[in-house]
């Protein structure tokens, strides 16, 4: 979506995130891979730039959760866009099981080298070590839930780990250390700041919702007009001056939204619409093309 409006100064970082933090960069001496997730609706603005810096150079797998709620077409380019950036990267769809499998095969694949390099050194064979971050509402519970086949073991706290994070195993050969989500503590990008908001990984309340419910339309308007057409009979034409409040009323009615007052409810409508956009009612829908990433 692009950039509209007044520029936005949001602060976002309670205080557990802060913490989760330090408890990262504490810990990953000690771990062998970073899986990543993102959100495949919005794979750059809910890609996490913290852990960057907190990762270091250790391995890293991007996986986008969420697949089956976002374009297919993008989603391919976005793991392409991830893969040329120097990533492992693949999506997933959180409600198939079978996907995850893949998850753990893609790590033994990353780290093969490094574990035949310790058995060469006579070390004790030994799991792979893995870390999963991501911001909020990117699917991290379900995606541990599912890769531990719903049965996760916190397997107790070893040396060099806090007990705010478990170490579940996966298999014999593979563990999972669970840490919080992680948002930066300044977003000041409003592109980005506004997909997050849309994602649901940010309340929408600290927003300006009227701006953000205008630019959703005109970005579906302009990307996914047969979304809008299909679910509430609706074509946006920007050239009418009062386009905005055509499309409440529109949707007001297609919905049976009640008045208030008099008039057309702006925030009913808002809302339903929201919810919609969250979980993925309107159609599959990706808030951003990999084409216009500037870095």
């Amino acid at each position: 979506m692009a950039n509209q409006g007044s520029k936005m100064n949001i602060h976002w970082f309670p205080g557990h995130m802060a913490k989760a933090r330090r408890e990262i960069t504490e810990k990953i001496k000690v771990i062998d891979i970073v899986i990543e997730l993102v959100d495949a609706r919005a794979p750059y603005s809910s890609k996490n730039p913290m852990i960057n810096e907190i990762t270091k150079n250790k391995p890293r797998l991007i996986v986008l959760t969420k697949k089956d709620m976002a374009d297919d077409q993008y989603t391919k380019q976005w793991v392409q866009y991830y893969e040329k950036c120097g990533y492992q990267a693949m999506s997933v769809n959180l409600k198939n099981f079978n996907e995850y499998q893949k998850v753990i095969e893609k790590c033994r694949v990353v780290l093969k080298d490094k574990m035949e390099k310790e058995k060469a050194r006579g070390l004790k064979p030994r799991a792979i070590r893995a870390m999963v971050l991501g911001i909020p509402n990117v699917g991290k519970s379900t995606f541990i839930n599912k890769l531990a086949n719903r049965k996760a073991t916190v397997t107790g706290n070893k040396p060099g780990v806090t007990k705010a994070q478990q170490i579940i195993r996966i298999a014999k050969d593979f563990e999972l250390f669970d840490t919080p989500g992680v948002l930066w503590p300044k977003l000041d990008d409003e592109h980005v700041a506004k997909n997050i908001a849309l994602l649901g990984s940010i309340k929408q309340s600290i927003l300006p919702l009227d701006d953000l419910f205008i630019e959703a339309m005109r970005y579906l308007s302009k990307h996914y007009p047969e979304l809008l057409k299909e679910r509430y009979q609706l074509e946006i034409d920007e050239n009418d001056p009062d386009w905005i409040i055509h499309t409440f009323d529109h949707i007001a009615k297609i919905r049976k939204i009640k008045p208030l007052r008099g008039e057309t409810d702006y925030d009913r409508v808002m809302e339903l619409f929201f919810s919609e956009v969250n979980d993925g009612s309107i159609g599959k829908i990706t808030w951003e093309d990999p084409t216009c990433v500037n870095d």
